[in-house]
């Protein structure tokens, strides 16, 4: 049996990521897993997320367990298997040489726009919160193992021209571009985080991506310093990116 091609796609909160998600497994080729390291995070951080409790008891506390599927077969066997990853999940724990066996792609977005969007929902948002410095984090690692810059997308780019961006990414992983990879169903999957209904709203009403609109400038002032902080990391990052 084939090795699947396995995609891990570290993004921050309030990115595109579940869109992505929707994207990949609408192909049909492809598996997805929504968020694996999720449980983990909570059990070890004890931080207060909405449905915590519930998020711990649905997944797995283990993160050796969780990386031994994520680096395993596909399910159903499927030819691709593409992980869902948020990089903050990632603590420093946890060892990253599985790293090596799987393709990263990063999914990067504009820190003042995540930073706006995710303090209505958790107004203590912190540095760590936004994810954009373990982003930086994981990918100097997997330059150097692999001896090459992973791939990186911005979501703007993603939204303003989905089929330029996805044709171009598939193309970088030596993947065939499908159609269906830009429209899908509305509604929710099984596939879905049992949080889910906690922060799924917009892409359980979407057929496909939505035209991007820019939020930076709902940013509040109190959390302009944050921003400035990371605003360097996510730039480092964007001159990177992947451009069809």
């Amino acid at each position: 049996m084939n090795e699947p091609l396995r995609i891990a796609m570290w993004s921050g909160p309030r990115n595109i990521s579940t869109a992505m998600m929707r994207a990949w497994e609408n192909r049909g080729d492809t598996a997805v897993w929504d968020e694996p390291l999720y449980a983990y995070y909570l059990h070890r951080t004890g931080i207060a997320h909405p449905g915590a409790e519930e998020v711990i008891a649905a997944g797995d506390t283990d993160w050796r367990r969780v990386v031994a599927v994520l680096v395993g077969e596909a399910p159903g066997d499927k030819p691709i298997f593409f992980q869902k990853h948020m990089s903050h999940h990632l603590l420093d724990e946890v060892d990253r040489s599985w790293l090596s066996q799987v393709h990263n792609v990063f999914l990067i977005r504009n820190p003042r726009e995540v930073i706006a969007s995710y303090a209505r929902t958790r107004p203590e948002v912190t540095v760590s919160d936004v994810g954009v410095l373990q982003q930086v984090e994981i990918f100097e690692y997997a330059r150097r193992v692999s001896g090459a810059a992973p791939l990186i997308v911005d979501s703007r780019d993603v939204l303003e021209d989905p089929h330029a961006m996805l044709s171009a990414l598939c193309a970088a992983l030596d993947l065939p571009f499908s159609e269906r990879m830009l429209s899908w169903p509305a509604g929710p999957r099984a596939s879905d985080g049992v949080w889910a209904k906690y922060w799924y709203d917009a892409v359980n009403a979407s057929k496909g991506f939505s035209p991007y609109v820019s939020k930076a400038h709902t940013l509040a002032r109190q959390l302009e310093p944050l921003a400035e902080v990371c605003e360097p990391h996510y730039r480092n990052l964007y001159e990177q990116r992947l451009c069809p």
